[in-house]
């Protein structure tokens, strides 16, 4: 087997569509990347020639809003693709890809993908199954920022970022956001961020370990989320 038969990617997103000669295709005309934490894959009005494979790492995705604050939009993990939006749209891209930590990326041209459209029914059937879920997310998270109070978002990122993401052995979570990025996914002050963050800390919700958070009342936590 061709390495991207065994990739993790091809399990979780739209390559499992592929038969094993389409992937030996990208397997030869893929180019794979380290990215370092802190380094984009791509910026904000940056032309995506392809699709982006997160093999290992994740990363936020991100817009730079007028006042110059930076809003998390989603967070991506391994198995996910990356580019596709803008590939299929033909636009250049909307949003920025910052690597959270170090990450293992595959980019397989456009050329390619395109061409696995024209031939592979299935293919171009679960990309846009998959462009369609990153849609009701995006009208799920307009909803929830319209009803939900700080509080509420702030509890139910919480539990996301744990239950998508994982714990490390200290039961912190993997994926440590800065209190200015947590505010930005939530849609508010990074001041009032930190202010409910202590406030769950000291009626026992979560434990804050430095920077980082550990869930301690999960159930107590999911009451609040609601």
């Amino acid at each position: 087997m061709s390495k991207c038969e065994q990739c993790i990617v091809r399990e979780f997103s739209s390559l499992k569509a592929l038969n094993k000669e389409e992937l030996l295709k990208v397997a030869s005309c893929k180019t794979s990347y380290t990215i370092k934490k802190g380094e984009p894959l791509f910026e904000e009005g940056e032309v995506i020639n392809g699709v982006y494979c997160v093999k290992d790492g994740f990363c936020k995705l991100s817009k730079l809003s007028t006042n110059g604050k930076d809003q998390i939009v989603k967070l991506v993990k391994a198995g996910e693709l990356l580019g596709q939006r803008s590939m299929v749209s033909d636009e250049p891209a909307n949003l920025s890809a910052i690597a959270l930590e170090d990450m293992e990326v595959c980019f397989i041209p456009k050329s390619e993908i395109l061409s696995f459209f024209n031939k592979n029914n299935q293919f171009s059937l679960s990309m846009m199954k998959s462009i369609c879920g990153d849609l009701k997310e995006s009208d799920l998270h307009v909803v929830s920022m319209a009803q939900k109070t700080v509080k509420n978002r702030l509890a139910e990122t919480l539990i996301y970022l744990q239950e998508t993401f994982g714990k490390n052995t200290d039961n912190t979570l993997k994926v440590q956001l800065s209190r200015e990025e947590l505010a930005g996914m939530i849609g508010t002050a990074t001041e009032s961020c930190i202010r409910i963050l202590s406030e769950f800390n000291k009626t026992g919700l979560i434990e804050l370990v430095g920077k980082k958070i550990a869930i301690k009342d999960l159930n107590k936590l999911k009451k609040v989320a609601e």
